[in-house]
């Protein structure tokens, strides 16, 4: 949102002249004068929308810089429950669509996760996946990164995985653990195809449910499940109550 914001300010709309689409005059009915005030009163809209972006950036660098301890401090602990990330990543109503099994398989081995933004913060981010040793590759870390180009594109690189003979699940048609699918076709993908930049068109927006949604509070995720079981043992209870009591 932050940086969607900054490049609205940087990309301005430019003025309109005084042609329609067919060329027609479009301001012959009007007054000059009030076009003018009106184009005098959006630059200083603007204006204020430019000071606006500078200082949020600096509010957001300041309390970027206090939140990571305790990201820290929270990666440290999450490394004591076994499957945190896998659990998180499936319970999530977006992700949990595009997981396949053998994903699950391979994210058992994700033991850590780290979303880093760049200090000016509007340039981009990149996303990073610790593994443990595993049988599908060498990798002990992915790495996937989004930047902000000078002309205000979305671009995105990815460290390559080193997948060992015949284990690329990339090239394997994927079963999906979930029967949710919400982020596109992806019957015949594999999550980690997005690694490859095979899934190009919903690369921002895996990268964005991470840092935006995730990241910032990934228990409530992790706990989404409980809460599901929760709710359906106690819809069973009620179904049980009803029956009795017919």
């Amino acid at each position: 949102v932050l940086i969607h914001f900054l490049m609205a300010t940087e990309n301005k709309v430019p003025k309109l002249n005084n042609q329609g689409p067919a060329g027609d005059a479009i301001t012959d009915d009007i007054n000059p004068d009030i076009i003018e005030k009106i184009d005098e009163v959006q630059n200083l809209i603007d204006q204020v929308n430019e000071e606006a972006s500078e200082e949020i950036l600096k509010v957001e660098q300041k309390f970027n810089k206090q939140r990571q301890p305790l990201f820290d401090q929270r990666t440290e602990i999450i490394k004591n429950v076994p499957n945190f990330w896998l659990r998180t990543f499936i319970n999530h109503p977006q992700l949990g669509g595009v997981i396949s099994e053998q994903d699950e398989q391979i994210l058992e081995h994700l033991t850590g996760l780290e979303v880093q933004e760049y200090e000016d913060i509007k340039s981009g981010y990149k996303i990073i996946f610790h593994f443990s040793k595993n049988q599908w590759f060498k990798n002990t870390s992915l790495v996937k990164e989004f930047r902000i180009t000078e002309n205000g594109e979305p671009n995105s690189n990815e460290v390559e995985i080193q997948w060992f003979p015949n284990m690329d699940i990339t090239k394997k048609k994927t079963k999906p653990s979930n029967s949710k699918r919400i982020m596109g076709d992806l019957d015949s993908e594999s999550f980690f195809s997005w690694f490859s930049n095979s899934l190009a068109t919903m690369g921002d927006e895996f990268g964005e449910v991470i840092k935006d949604d995730i990241w910032p509070n990934p228990l409530q995720f992790f706990l989404a499940g409980d809460e599901d079981l929760d709710g359906e043992e106690f819809d069973e209870g009620e179904d049980e109550d009803g029956l009795e009591g017919d």
